[in-house]
This record gives structure tokens, sequence and C-alpha cells, in this order.
């Protein structure tokens, strides 16, 4: 067998196994890994037979005088796939019950427990958890024909769970969509297999979407050490047929992908991006952006372990915002781009010269600037007449137009004078730029993340900087559930047209089902889009791990509460989880300030995410976080504090003077305690103190 026909592939499991050792065995590993990758039939490779396993093709490898390593060779194609390592007993009893096999009917590589399923009388067979799925679908939707028994034994969902590493995690993926109560036919489209020609081959097993869920085929040492070094975060490596079909489509035009938290659009995202950054010619380039510079950041990070050099110099990640400061700044505009309180302050300024404060307070004439001049390009007296107002609330006649249109004018006329531009004037200026010129800012492709955060100004933008419609030009992901800022645009009035290539992430990677229902629940009765013009009801989706649901506690006063979220992080470092996995979250930086003033005084070290940086994992000590800096993060463990009323939602966020936007920003304040929720993993806490926030009733 020639080196160039040996196939080396890494399985899930044996990350997750990798993951636990001691960091000096683990170093041995990767050292036996990356010997064993060039050449898996050198005589320093110690193959034994394991006498007790059923499976005669799974044998072990030393790795030291106590580590092995449970590997399956096929010699005659010389495919070597490593399934698990760990101490030499345990590394044996895991392989004990396991079988390795192609599954005839998807074609993919499953690993399995061979069980002998416990005798039931057939009339009990009728109320076990899969007895209107015929033996022929359970088949269909990737069962092993011997595992049909075992499954038959099955009760209900719960000891289906508990089962879990029994089956083969395609199959169990499948069942578990019957089992949460999902119709037989619309499980078999959710899991719809490509029409291939199953062989005996492990090489041709190693091609199948299905496989590459559990298998990632390693090409060298660069990237073997990369997924070495942090073996856990295996969502970059391992994609779900669902996620590699759409990364890998090309698309006529924009793409848009929707899904729920903890669905994987990010990772989709970012893999859209090495995989386009490959097929770049001379000084193409891509152009990934999204909402806020932390999100930003955090992605420019993750990506350095998916990319090559090459590819990562194609890539230019940058939030939007800051990619306008940029070309403006780079085209000799010297205005500087103000938020909230510089903004507020001229509004404050023009309504003032204009003696019109007890017509409508402040914040009315900066959301209909936002909200209907900005939206419609209405930049001049006669359009803002004709422009339409839907959902505004508030009823204007001609003449209250035109006297509100003399504010508008002034505030035009500070900003200029004190050469300070709004975001949303800084960008509509950027477009007019880019438009008047064949600017080399143009990007081959732009990849967006968060879209449901941009506003319609800036899709224009961005379609803008794409330039004219082509092929895969502009990739948008994004989930209404979660938009938590101001803004709500179309992908249409941005002149981004989706139609007939959108795509749907059903399956939540992040959170456990349990946490969340609870975080979905929080939105029922609310409308969501589609980020276009249908709507989005985000109900089809589900997590494939469970655990508790989130824990709700009221306390009498601040330092009632203090002491509980104290004891519970106590206990969780005591058990052993890196404080790193833990976040503590509150709705406002004051609030923050108070919760880190109080860990740092009883020995835990915090680290503060903040808007401009990434979470630098390298570093020790809790995380802490405001509501909308964790957004786009995760975490083992989330305690969310102080949920109380007119904390969640924030009183001065939601106080408006019309009925609609007042009700959009309390939606927007479920939202933001919807994405706080499903940041957790394994586990989410909500405590507060005094009367409780209304949203959790």
């Amino acid at each position: 067998m020639s080196e160039n026909t040996t196939k080396v592939a890494i399985s899930a499991d044996f990350l997750t196994a990798f993951a636990a050792l001691p960091r000096q065995i683990q170093g041995k590993v990767t050292e036996f890994m990356n010997k064993f990758r060039n050449d898996p039939n050198s005589p320093g490779i110690n193959y034994e037979k394991l006498n007790a396993c059923r499976d005669k093709k799974i044998c072990s490898v030393r790795i030291d005088n106590t580590y092995r390593g449970i590997v399956v060779r096929q010699q005659e194609t010389g495919v070597y796939l490593l399934l698990w390592v760990d101490h030499h007993d345990e590394a044996y009893a895991w392989a004990k019950n396991k079988k390795c096999e192609i599954n005839p009917k998807t074609g993919a590589i499953q690993i399995y427990d061979m069980v002998i399923a416990p005798e039931v009388i057939p009339a009990a067979q009728d109320f076990c958890l899969f007895s209107e799925i015929s033996d022929k679908d359970l088949v269909e939707l990737g069962l092993p024909e011997e595992l049909i028994p075992f499954a038959r034994t099955i009760v209900d969902a719960q000891e289906f769970y508990s089962k879990k590493n029994i089956f083969p995690a395609d199959s169990f993926e499948a069942l578990s969509w019957i089992a949460e109560g999902f119709p037989l036919d619309e499980v078999k489209t959710l899991v719809k297999h490509e029409e291939i020609n199953v062989s005996d081959s492990f090489a041709d097993a190693l091609d199948s979407p299905e496989t590459l869920k559990s298998f990632v085929v390693v090409d060298g040492e660069d990237e073997l050490r990369r997924i070495m070094a942090e073996p856990l975060e295996k969502w970059r490596v391992f994609l779900h047929p669902t996620q590699r079909k759409i990364v890998k489509k090309s698309y006529s035009g924009a793409a848009r992908v929707l899904g729920g938290a903890g669905t994987g659009k990010t990772v989709v995202a970012m893999h859209r991006a090495k995989q386009l950054a490959t097929c770049l010619k001379d000084k193409e380039r891509i152009l990934f952006t999204t909402y806020t510079a932390n999100l930003a950041s955090d992605i420019k990070d993750n990506l350095r372990k998916i990319c090559t050099l090459d590819e990562l110099r194609r890539i230019d990640v940058i939030n939007l915002d800051a990619w306008v400061v940029q070309f403006l700044r780079e085209h000799g505009y010297p205005a500087e781009i103000a938020y909230d309180e510089k903004i507020t302050k001229i509004w404050e300024d023009a309504v003032a010269i204009n003696d019109v404060s007890d017509e409508f307070p402040v914040s009315f004439y900066e959301d209909e600037y936002t909200r209907v001049v900005v939206a419609q390009e209405a930049f001049s007296l006669e359009k803002y007449i004709k422009a339409t107002r839907t959902g505004r609330g508030v009823r204007l006649d001609r003449k209250t137009r035109m006297q509100i249109w003399k504010v508008f004018e002034a505030y035009q006329n500070i900003m200029k004078e004190r050469q300070v531009r709004d975001i949303n004037t800084a960008m509509y200026e950027c477009r007019m730029l880019l438009l008047k010129s064949n600017s080399e800012t143009r990007y081959k492709h732009v990849i967006v993340d968060e879209g449901q955060d941009l506003s319609v100004n800036g899709f224009r933008l961005l379609r803008a900087i794409a330039g004219d419609e082509h092929e895969n030009d502009i990739f948008i992901v994004g989930d209404a559930h979660q938009r938590i800022y101001k803004n709500k645009a179309s992908l249409s009035k941005g002149g981004i047209n989706v139609r007939g290539r959108s795509s749907i992430l059903r399956i939540n990677y992040r959170t456990t089902e349990e946490i969340r229902k609870a975080a979905f629940a929080l939105l029922n009765g609310i409308s969501f889009d589609d980020l276009d013009d249908e709507f989005d009801t985000g109900d089809r989706c589900q997590s494939l791990t469970h655990g508790q649901a989130p824990e709700v506690n009221r306390f009498t006063n601040a330092n009632e509460e203090f002491d509980y979220v104290l004891k519970e992080i106590k206990g969780l470092i005591d058990s052993g989880v890196a404080a790193k996995n833990i976040c503590v979250v509150a709705r406002t930086h004051k609030l923050l300030d108070d919760y880190i003033s109080q860990f740092t005084s009883n020995g835990i070290r915090c680290y503060e995410i903040k808007g401009n940086r990434a979470d630098d994992r390298g570093l020790d000590g809790i995380r802490v976080a405001t509501m909308h800096r964790v957004k786009g993060l995760e975490f083992q463990y989330i305690f969310i504090v102080a949920a109380n009323k007119r904390i969640i939602p924030l009183a001065s966020a939601v106080e408006y003077t019309d009925s609609v936007s007042t009700q959009e920003r309390l939606t927007a304040e479920k939202c933001l305690l919807y994405v706080a929720l499903t940041r957790a993993q394994k586990c989410a806490y909500v405590s507060g103190y005094g009367q409780m926030s209304e949203f959790l009733n």
C-alpha cells in the first residue's frame, strides 16, 4: 500500500476522550498520532488484537506503558480510524462491545454498541417509543438492523436519551426527532440522504457527508496540531451534512441561512468564508462582517483555527460600522461617527432651536428620522411628506410633517457644523461614494453574520460593496428571534434578493432541549420575520442533548442573591469546572460592576467581556458580561443575575410615547433574555431579588 493511498481519520469520540486526558499524556498522544498519520504500518506501531472485542476489525495501539488508542484498520483500502484513547483498562472496556460498520442504507461509517435486547412480550411492544415506526422505516432512518430489537424495548423518550451512547450518532439524531413527536414523513425529509453507491470500502465511506459529521480525515501535520490543540471545538472539523451542503453549494446570487440560537449559523458562515477563499484569484478578497465589534473579533480569532495563512490573508473581518469609518477616512472624510448620548444631544439641540419640545419627545424625532427618512431615503421635505409611516403608531398630517422637517433640517445642519455623522447618514454617504466610483474596496464575496441586526441602510451598503449581483456575491446568516437592537429591515428593501436561495438550520448543537424550550417559551405569541417579507416560526428546531431546565430563584434582597450565586459558582469550580466556562450576565454595565466588585472581594477572579475584543480563553477567571456583549458566545454555565422588575425589561429602554415602538422594544428585551439563556451549554441559572421580571411569570 503506497503512502498516498493511506487515509487516517479521527472520530469525534476520540477527541472527546483526548480532551479528558492529563496534559502530559495529551502531548504523547499528539506525537504518536503524527507518527501514525505519516505511516500507520510503521514497525514502531504496536497493534494488539482485542480478544474480548466482538468486532475483529477493532484493535488497540500502544501510546505508552499505560495508555492505549482504539483503532479500526481496513488494510485493503488503506483506511485507519482512530476511535478512542484512554487508560489501558478503560480503553479496552470501551471497545469491548463496539462495532464499526458501513450502513448499507446511508453509506456512513457507524460506531455503535452490540447489545442483546431483553425479552419483551409481543403485546408490550405496542407501547414502546417507536411502536408506530416500521422496521423498514427504522432502517431508512439509518438504524442498523441488529439494533432494531433493542430499539423496540425502549419505553419513552427519557429512556431513549439515557441510551444515547449505544446508538450510532446519525441514527440517534433521526430517532430523536421521532421521540420529540415529529411526524415520520417530516423526519424523513429532514434526514434525507444523498443517493450514493454504497460499498464495503471505508475509503469511499469517508467521502460521505454523513460520515464527515463524525470523522475528519487529517491531511497534514499543521492541521493535525490545530485539531489537537483545541479538541473540544468540534465545530471546526465536524460539519453536519445539512451545514456542509450549504457551505459547499454554489448560488446564482445572494443566499440566506436562518436558524435558532445554537444551530451553528456562525459556524456555517466561517466555513463558507474558508470555502470561498480557496477559489479566489489574483487580488480578489472576501468581506466578513457583522454588527458588533466584539463578535467580529471573536470570528477573526476562530477563523485562524480553520483557515490556512493564505486563506486568512484574503478575508477581511470587521464589523460594518468600523468598515464605514475606515472607508470614509480613506476617502478624506473627517467626520466622526457618533452614537447614543452624542446623537441624542444633537437631537435635543435641534428640537430646542425650533422650540417644539412640547410637541413630541426628543426620542420621537430620532426614531422618526431613522425609521422613515433614512429607511426610505426621504432626504427632502417633498419626499418626507410622501413617505409611508406604516407601524409608527402616531398619525401626522401634512402641516405637522412640515414642522417636523424643520427639526430634521436643524439636525442635519448641526451634524455638518460639528463634523459628526450618525451611522445611518455615514452609511448613506459611503454608498454614494461607492456608486460613483469603481472602488477597489469592492469585494468578490460578502459574508454577514447576525444579519437580523443590520438596518436597511446596512443592507443597501452591502449591496453596493458586493457590486452588481453575481455568483455567490452575498451570504447572510441570521435569526429574527435574536434581534436585540433597534434595527429591523428586510433584505429585499435593501436591494438583496434571496428568493429561491434560502436554507434553515434545525439542529441546536449548543444548549440542552430543556434550555432551548424554556428560552423559546419567552417568545410565545410574538411574530418574527425571516429577514425579508415572510414569517419565521422558528419552532421546527430541537437539541440533541438533554439536561435540567433553567433554574429560577427569587431572593429577598441583593445580598441573599449574591450569596446564592457565589455558592453555586464555587461549587462548580470545586467540582472541576474551569472558571472560564462560567459566565455571569447582567442587563447593564452598572449592575455588572457591582457583581465584579463582590466577586473580587470574595476571591473569585473575573474577566469582563468587552465590546472591542474577543474573549481570550487563555486567561483565567469567570466571565462577566452584559446581555448585549454575551451574544455570539457560549459557556457551559450561565448565571443571569438581577432579573428584577424594571431591570428586565429595562424601564428606560421601553419608555416610548407610541404603543408600536413600546411593543417593539418589549419584544427586543424578551429577545435579549432569550439570547442570554441560549448561551448556556449545560445549565442556566436565573436569579433576582424583590419583585422579579414579569417575563419570568
